[in-house]
């Protein structure tokens, strides 16, 4: 018996703003329909462990997806539930447990405020049907054995009629005959590659013209116990599109304070390091394994934009699209304690295996780095995955804060570090030495952001950051051995330095830290460190830039200086070409010296004077 319908008001309403404005991508209907498909044989299955007499009883629970370019149509069936002639006027004709205007209204309103949680609700994402098909058909027989064989068939404008259908299998076969501008909807591959990005965790066989296409388990939900490596590995894969194998994993469910599912990785391979770009967020986020969004912007902070993996979370509260996350207080909430998780993972991964750590975070480096300086919320997390060559570390090995602070001197003030372009600048420079004759372990930094990440960090288990040439650093008098220029003639050749040196230099006194050096400069505090110049100079921020003012030290003990003290009042003029060597010297020690040309011309005249 033929009977047409009316759709409810509301439902007008609803088909309106579906088709024109809900959906910022029309793939999503497929998702949709699926994931109601995935629904319907769900209560099927628990219908089956209570009831006998059960209408196509030996169906097997699947959904079947058939596309036809020539008839430019796509069909969607499962063997769920089904659905009565009452059910079908319930669910597609109204809506369901509402009957009233707000609904709609908050449907309207559903991206813009937080309370209209409404993708739960049957039938609503049936709807979307409709922003590719002109004319809808939905073929069904409910469980029940004296159930109708119906069919179901409107074109979304005001009405739609429900038929007799002989022959109809167990659930619902939905039929879309697509608009002329959907047309590739009907093509295999396309209905492929949405299946694979949005519903490849469903959790019944999905077949796509008789070929089963979800061959990938959903794992994050799985116990551990049970996977292997290589479905781990396979798993990595099919996720993130990679090709290599992950260097790390980290699996876990969490039920408190939100019910979590997730399984992440960290790659073998750095792709921006490979002048790829900036890679994107690779953790897509679920619930109850169907694909809410697959980039996340705000799930995980940016610096961890090189994980990949999956997060399922059941408690999201969603909008009608499922395109967006209602409560962004939530989704904030989630990133915070897989962030957490995650990094408690890798500081225990380091510590059980400092080698291969150390591998992974010789490529990865600069996301822990740019994790530090942005990451204000977990900021001493990541500063704990640092790490750094040493004072006291073999070339190529490396130290962790941490274990720098254990084995600190009992009257150690703080960590201490030097930034420059290599292990053996450092160590050829003047700065070790007092450090090292004080046996105070000193962090080698080889890249100038490492200046910029420390003094965001600014401190380490209560320990203050400091770098070698600071000023303000007192390590107690010299060890260095020698006789020292009287302290009168020091003071005086430390004036006369200044008075030659005025442009270049903000002080000039006896260095206590210098040990077979004859100088060095230190930055006064308030002066831009050699390295934060560097950086701006790279930046191309450094027009109009003024030289750099420093504290120039002296090394009392020094044969140089001690020979300068007495040249200075016999022969100024050469006194005073030897002071400026010696400070570019220092500066170029410092990374501070601008201008290398100067160095050869001083050298030539110092020459020439020697040849008479």
């Amino acid at each position: 018996m033929s009977q047409t319908h009316e759709f409810q008001a509301e439902v007008k309403q609803v088909l309106d703003i579906v088709i024109h404005s809900l959906y910022t991508d029309r793939e999503i209907f497929l998702r949709e329909l699926v994931s109601n498909a995935a629904d319907a044989m769900e209560k099927m299955r628990l219908t089956q462990l209570t009831e006998n007499d059960i209408f196509d009883a030996s169906a097997e629970l699947q959904i079947s997806i058939t596309t036809d370019e020539a008839a430019r149509t796509l069909t969607i069936a499962d063997s769920g539930i089904g659905m009565t002639r009452a059910e079908l006027v319930e669910n597609l004709g109204t809506i369901a447990h509402s009957g009233s205007k707000a609904f709609a209204a908050a449907l309207k309103n559903a991206g813009k405020q937080n309370d209209a949680q409404l993708i739960g609700q049957f039938g609503v994402g049936f709807y979307s049907a409709f922003m590719v098909a002109d004319k809808v058909e939905v073929h069904t027989h409910s469980w029940r054995n004296d159930g109708e064989h119906l069919v179901w068939t409107s074109d979304g404008s005001s009405s739609y009629t429900i038929d007799e259908s002989a022959d109809q299998k167990r659930g619902c076969k939905i039929v879309l005959h697509l608009k002329e501008d959907a047309a590739d909807f009907a093509k295999e591959h396309t209905v492929k590659q949405i299946i694979e990005k949005h519903s490849n965790f469903v959790s019944f066989p999905l077949l796509l013209n008789g070929e089963r296409v979800n061959t990938v388990e959903a794992l994050w939900l799985k116990s551990k116990e049970g996977i292997t490596d290589e479905q781990y590995n396979e798993f990595y894969k099919f996720t993130a599109h990679a090709f290599d194998d992950p260097s790390y994993r980290l699996h876990f469910q969490a039920e408190s304070p939100i019910v979590i599912n997730a399984l992440l990785f960290t790659p073998t391979q750095n792709m921006e390091a490979f002048g790829m770009g900036q890679m994107e967020p690779g953790v897509s986020l679920y619930c109850k394994k169907v694909l809410i969004d697959s980039k996340p912007k705000k799930l995980l902070p940016e610096w961890m934009r090189f994980v990949r993996g999956v997060i399922d979370s059941e408690d999201l509260p969603l909008n009608i699209s499922r395109e967006s996350m209602q409560d962004s207080a939530l989704v904030r909430k989630i990133g915070d304690v897989v962030v957490k998780r995650l990094l408690k993972h890798l500081d225990k991964e380091a510590a059980d295996d400092a080698a291969k750590y150390g591998k992974f975070y010789a490529d990865f480096s600069r996301f822990f780095k740019e994790g530090v300086a942005t990451d204000h919320t977990n900021r001493d997390a990541i500063a704990k995955l640092l790490r750094f060559e040493s004072s006291m570390t073999q070339p190529g090995e490396t130290v962790g804060l941490a274990d720098y602070v254990k084995r600190m001197t009992s009257d150690q003030k703080a960590i201490y570090y030097q930034v420059a372009t290599s292990r053996a600048a450092i160590e050829s420079g003047p700065y070790l030495e007092a450090f090292k004759a004080k046996g105070i372990e000193v962090l080698y930094m080889f890249e100038p952001i490492d200046e910029y990440v420390l003094s965001s960090l600014h401190k380490f288990e209560e320990k203050d950051l400091k770098s070698v040439n600071a000023d303000d650093i007192d390590l107690g008098d010299s060890d260095a051995e020698g006789e020292a220029l009287p302290e009168a003639e020091t003071t005086t050749l430390c004036d006369w330095i200044k008075e030659r040196l005025t442009a270049q230099v903000d002080t000039v006194r006896p260095g206590k830290r210098l040990v077979g050096s004859p100088a060095l400069v230190l930055t006064p505090e308030g002066e831009m460190t050699p390295q934060m110049r560097q950086m701006m100079k790279a930046l191309g921020k450094d027009g109009g830039m003024p030289g750099p003012k420093v504290v120039f030290e002296i090394n009392p003990r020094h044969n140089l200086v001690k020979g300068l003290s007495k040249l200075h009042q016999s022969d100024p003029e050469t006194a005073g070409l030897i002071s400026e060597q010696i400070l570019d010297n220092a500066l170029m020690s410092a990374g501070l010296l601008d201008e290398p040309q100067r160095i050869i011309e001083r050298t030539q005249k110092l020459m020439e004077k020697l040849a008479k």
